[in-house]
C-alpha cells in the first residue's frame, strides 16, 4: 500500500503541465527515432541529454524515460512495413510482422498487434517496477557470470535449433553467427582475432548495419529479382485491397485472444530480463520469441503469426520498463541506453542507489508515474497514425526499391559515420539473400550474433572465478537449475525425431 500511495504522489508530479508536455514530446520523438533504422534509443537519448540540462531532474528524466520507452513502439513500424527493424529489439518483430503485412494483407492488424502487445507488456513491467522494483533489482544482483551464461545458453538453443523446418540448418547458421560475432578485439585480453589485417575489423562487425543488411537490404535484392513477376501488379492494387482506416485496422475478438497469452508471458519474462545487468530489451525480445516457440500458435511462427509479433513486442517493452529497477535502486544500467541515463542522473546531482527512493521520492515516483503516461500517449499516437503508415505498402515496387535502399544506406551510415557501415550492410544483405534463397533461417544468425559476445564474456568470467573448473555451473543453486533446463532442451531436441519416427511407424 505504501508503494501505491507513493505512486499516486508520483502522478501528482508527472501530471503538472510542464511534465505532461515533455512526456508527450518524449513519446512522439521516441516513436520517430524508433522508426528510423540506425538511430535507436541509445543515440536518441544521448542526443537529447544536453537539451535537458536546464530542466529540473524530474522533468528531464521524464522526457528521456518517455523517449526510451516509446522507442520500443517505433521500432516495429519499419520492421512490419519495410522488413527493416528500426532498432535491434525489433529484429524478431520482422519475422512475423512483415509476412502478416504483405502475404496475409493485414498491415493494420499487424501494427495494432504490435502496439497492443507493447502496451500490455509495458504495463506489466511498470506494475512490477512499482511494487517490486528494489526487490527485483536485488534479485538481479544474484545473477553473476555463471547464471548469465546458463540463461544465454538456454536462449540460443531455444530458438536457434528450432527455427525453420531443418534443425541442422539452424545449428549451422547459429555457428555462423557466432563466428561473425567473434571478429574484432578480444574484450578481456585485448588481442585481435579474425581481423584479416584490416583496421576496420578490429572493432568487429557493427550490429545495426549487419541487421539492416541481413533483413532489409536482402529484401531489396529479393524485390529486384521478383520484379518481373506479379509483384508490381499486386503492389499497384494493394491500395484497393487493404483498408486504410483505423476501423479497418481493428483487431477482432479472436485476434485479441490470440495475442493476450503470449503478451502476458513475455511481459512477465521481459521484465525479469530487463532487470539483469547487460541483458537489455534485445535479449528480452529474443527470449520472448523463443519461449513462444514452445507454445502452440494458430499459424507457424515466421509466416505472419499474431502470437510471434505479440511475444516479441511485449517482451522488449517490458524489458525497457524493468531496466529502470536496477538503474534507480542499485545504480546499475542494464543496457547502453541505461548507461546514458545513469550519466544524466549524475549530471543532475543525483546518486542512484538504495537510498534514492528515500532521499528523492518525488523524482523516482514521478519517473515511474510518467512511464504509465508515456505508455498511454504512445499507444494513442501509434493508433492514430496507422492509416498513414499503411499507405507505404501501396507504393509500387519500382519506387519502393530505391526508397528502401536509401533508408538502408542512411541507417547503416548513421551508426558508424563512415562507408564501412554501408559496406557491411551491402555484404550482409547479399549473405541474407543467399541464406533465404536456400531456405536457411536468418533468425538464428541474428540471435547468435547478438548473444555470442555476452555469452563469451560471462562464460570466461565464470571460468576465471572458478579457476577453470566446470563446478561453478553445478554448485550454485540458480545456475544448476538453469543448466538442468538447458540439458533438457538439448535432450528433447535430440529425441524428438526418434519419437516422431516411432509415432509414424505405429500409425
Amino acid at each position: 500500500m505504501q508503494n501505491f500511495s507513493m505512486l499516486i504522489q508520483g502522478f501528482g508530479t508527472a501530471l503538472t503541465p510542464m511534465n505532461i508536455g515533455v512526456c508527450m514530446l518524449g513519446a512522439i520523438l521516441g516513436l520517430i527515432v524508433g522508426a528510423m533504422p540506425g538511430i535507436g534509443s541509445l543515440a536518441g537519448v544521448a542526443l537529447l541529454l544536453p537539451l535537458t540540462y536546464k530542466f529540473n531532474p524530474a522533468t528531464a528524466i521524464i522526457m528521456l524515460g518517455a523517449l526510451y520507452y516509446s522507442n520500443m513502439y517505433g521500432g516495429s513500424f519499419s520492421a512490419i512495413l519495410l522488413n527493416i527493424p528500426g532498432d535491434s529489439p525489433a529484429v524478431c518483430t520482422t519475422l512475423d510482422g512483415y509476412p502478416m503485412a504483405t502475404k496475409r494483407k493485414r498491415p493494420g492488424q499487424a501494427l495494432l498487434t504490435a502496439n497492443m502487445a507493447s502496451c500490455i507488456g509495458g504495463t506489466i513491467g511498470m506494475f512490477i517496477l512499482t511494487f517490486m522494483g528494489p526487490g527485483l533489482a536485488n534479485l538481479g544482483l544474484k545473477f553473476g557470470p555463471s547464471e548469465m551464461t546458463a540463461i544465454l545458453l538456454i536462449a540460443m538453443t531455444s530458438i536457434s535449433w528450432l527455427v525453420g523446418e531443418n534443425p541442422i540448418k539452424g545449428v549451422v547458421i547459429t555457428c555462423f553467427g557466432i563466428l561473425l560475432a567473434s571478429m574484432g578485439m578480444d574484450t578481456l585480453s585485448g588481442a585481435p582475432r579474425y581481423e584479416f589485417g584490416s583496421m576496420y575489423l578490429l572493432g568487429g562487425i557493427p550490429f545495426t548495419p549487419f541487421v539492416i543488411g541481413a533483413v532489409g537490404f536482402a529484401q531489396v535484392i529479393k524485390l529486384i529479382n521478383d520484379r518481373d513477376s506479379d509483384n508490381e501488379k499486386r503492389a499497384g492494387s494493394a491500395k484497393n485491397e487493404m483498408k486504410l482506416s483505423i476501423r479497418g485496422s481493428m483487431l477482432t475478438g479472436h485476434d485479441f485472444k490470440r495475442l493476450l497469452p503470449p503478451a502476458l508471458r513475455s511481459g512477465l519474462m521481459g521484465t525479469f530480463i530487463g532487470v539483469l545487468p547487460g541483458a537489455g530489451a534485445t535479449t528480452g525480445s529474443f527470449m520472448g520469441y523463443a519461449v513462444q516457440k514452445k507454445f502452440k500458435s494458430e499459424e507457424p511462427l515466421g509466416t505472419g503469426a499474431i502470437e510471434g509479433i505479440a511475444a516479441a513486442e511485449a517482451a522488449n517493452n517490458a524489458a525497457a520498463a524493468g531496466a529502470f529497477a536496477p538503474l534507480l535502486a542499485l545504480g546499475i544500467p542494464g543496457s547502453g541506453t541505461g548507461a546514458v541515463l545513469l550519466g544524466g542522473l549524475m549530471m543532475w546531482g543525483l546518486s542512484p542507489g538504495p537510498l534514492l527512493f528515500e532521499n528523492e521520492p518525488e523524482f523516482c515516483w514521478g519517473l515511474i508515474a510518467s512511464l504509465y503516461l508515456a505508455n498511454v500517449f504512445t499507444l494513442l499516437v501509434a493508433i492514430c497514425i496507422i492509416p498513414f503508415l499503411i499507405q507505404i505498402l501501396s507504393v509500387p515496387v519500382k519506387y519502393m526499391i530505391p526508397i528502401i535502399t536509401v533508408v538502408c544506406i542512411v541507417g547503416a551510415y548513421s551508426t558508424s559515420n563512415s562507408m564501412y557501415g554501408v559496406i557491411i550492410m551491402f555484404l550482409s544483405g547479399i549473405v541474407g539473400y543467399l541464406l533465404n534463397k536456400n531456405n536457411f533461417p536468418s533468425a538464428p544468425m541474428l540471435l547468435s550474433f547478438v548473444l555470442a559476445p555476452l555469452l563469451e564474456n560471462n562464460m570466461r568470467k565464470a571460468f576465471i572465478l572458478s579457476g577453470g573448473s566446470l563446478s561453478i555451473f553445478f554448485t550454485r543453486p540458480i545456475t544448476c537449475v538453469l543448466m538442468i533446463i538447458f540439458f533438457a532442451i538439448i535432450l528433447a531436441s535430440a529425441l524428438r525425431p526418434v519419437l516422431d519416427k516411432k509415432k509414424g511407424a505405429a500409425a
